[in-house]
């Protein structure tokens, strides 16, 4: 009973932050109060377009949470319960500001991109780097939310006889059509079937873990690190849940649907809104990731536990927490939930992309063709990068996510500041996840460098407060 009194704690902390820290950040930004959105005045049928408000949170939900607010999460629940803080508090105060003060800035220069906002604040230089990192890191999104469905749906429907190859050729399909037709064409037509399932999903989970006669949150011990293979909670955990804390990925979608927005007032609502669901729903997985830690499953003939297999396939492991709870025809539709949440990021991601290359090639989208000229490129890229191994796949888009985040973060700092508005809200998590990235990338083993954690945490603070003084000296220059 105590877990669950825990478990509605944390979900309560989340939705007041909305009203709450979500309102604050709003008063500071301020935006004029006669403001036109950029649906209204660059209307073009295409990108361009005017959709009610309740489909623009719908599809901004499911364009940023992908496999984050579930792998992540399930895989974060290795650490232990110190997991649900940092959705939390990382949620509230770093994640879920990110992505709605990265959406007013857009809104503010007319629906630009992301590289478009570093380039104004700072410089060409900065501007032609954000536009390599964002195009590198949709691609990574666009190749894994390829491959980790295709496998899914290859498991799931094995009576189909199609093997993971085919699935992923329709996925790539598929992609190809949402990234070259207007937006309101498939997305916003298809979406809402889509959040049905992702509905159920969640729900059905809510629903079936206190009816599952499992305890919920037995171990509530947030001070010891519990990964089976002693993992340590500093970096790797805020590397690990990513999407269901903070992703530099939902910068690169929020401009999508601020240029369908009619009405600024309802910014907070989509952007802030949205990032709050997404935790909410890594919270979920994570409550029930910690409560079925310990129980036994029989896969493949091998008694194992919930926990060690995550370490041995994440994908597996949801698929048998979802049966434990939904049962099998339940757990169906739920992983069609987790398959869907991969392909409704995936999507998007490749639009994003044609649309971030047609602004750094100032080419107008109007026209088909101009539309395949870059759609055709994009995707053959996809189709070379999918052969790779998809263990340094994963490396390489981990990594890009959290320092696109920490660059997010950064340039907002410095807007806030050249606006004359508070800039702290965003500076604090700036400094968190510059220190975060640069000692992940210096101590993690994938990366190669595999310094000693000390050593590494050492030379990460040494780098954050480098960049702090960086950014004073450019505050007084510009005063």
């Amino acid at each position: 009973m105590f877990g669950l009194t825990v478990f509605i704690l944390f979900g309560l902390v989340l939705v007041g932050g909305y009203f709450l820290y979500g309102r604050f950040a709003e008063r500071i930004y301020g935006l004029p109060e006669q403001f036109t959105m950029p649906c209204t005045n660059r209307a073009d049928g295409v990108d361009f377009v005017p959709l009610p408000t309740w489909k623009i949170f719908l599809i901004q939900l499911l364009n940023i949470a992908g496999l984050g607010p579930v792998v992540g999460a399930v895989s974060g629940c290795l650490f232990g319960p110190v997991a649900l803080l940092w959705i939390v508090l990382g949620c509230v105060f770093a994640g879920a500001l990110h992505d709605f003060l990265a959406a007013m800035i857009s809104a503010e220069q007319g629906g630009c991109n992301l590289p478009e906002t570093m380039g104004s604040v700072m410089g060409k230089t900065a501007r032609l780097f954000m536009n390599i990192m964002c195009v590198f890191l949709l691609l990574m999104v666009g190749v894994v939310f390829t491959l980790l469905p295709a496998g899914m749906l290859e498991a799931l429907f094995p009576a189909a006889s199609l093997s993971a190859v085919s699935w992923g050729a329709i996925i790539l399909g598929y992609y190809f059509l949402a990234t070259v037709l207007p937006i309101n064409a498939i997305i916003g037509r298809i979406y809402p079937v889509f959040g049905a399932l992702f509905l159920f999903m969640a729900l059905g989970l809510l629903i079936g873990l206190p009816l599952s006669g499992h305890e919920i949150l037995p171990d509530l011990d947030m001070f010891h690190n519990k990964h089976p293979k002693g993992v340590g909670v500093w970096p790797m955990l805020f590397v690990t849940i990513a999407c269901g804390a903070i992703s530099g990925f939902h910068a690169t979608q929020s401009p999508m649907m601020v240029r369908c927005l009619r009405d600024s007032g309802h910014l907070r609502r989509v952007f802030y809104g949205a990032m709050i669901v997404e935790g909410l729903v890594a919270l979920v997985w994570a409550v029930v990731g910690l409560s079925l830690r310990e129980v036994i499953f029989s896969v493949g003939g091998e008694q194992i536990s919930l926990a060690e297999l995550t370490l041995k396939n994440p994908s597996l492991a949801i698929n048998e927490a979802s049966k434990c709870l939904l049962g099998s025809a339940g757990a169906t539709v739920a992983v069609l939930g987790v398959i869907v949440l991969a392909i409704t990021s995936g999507d998007t991601a490749m639009r994003s992309c044609r649309l971030m290359l047609a602004d750094l090639f100032h080419l107008s989208q109007r026209s088909v063709l101009s539309r395949l000229s870059l759609a055709i490129p994009l995707f053959a890229a996809v189709m070379i990068v999918s052969r790779m191994d998809f263990s340094v796949i994963w490396r390489y888009f981990g990594w890009a996510n959290q320092t696109l985040a920490c660059l997010t973060l950064w340039c907002i700092t410095l807007y806030l500041r050249n606006k004359k508005r508070h800039y702290v809200i965003a500076l604090l998590p700036a400094l968190f996840m510059t220190t975060v990235c640069t000692c992940y990338l210096l101590h993690a083993p994938e990366c190669r460098i595999c310094m000693e954690i000390d050593t590494a945490t050492v030379i990460a603070l040494l780098v954050t407060f480098v960049s702090w003084c960086i950014f004073r000296f450019r505050t007084k220059i510009s005063e």
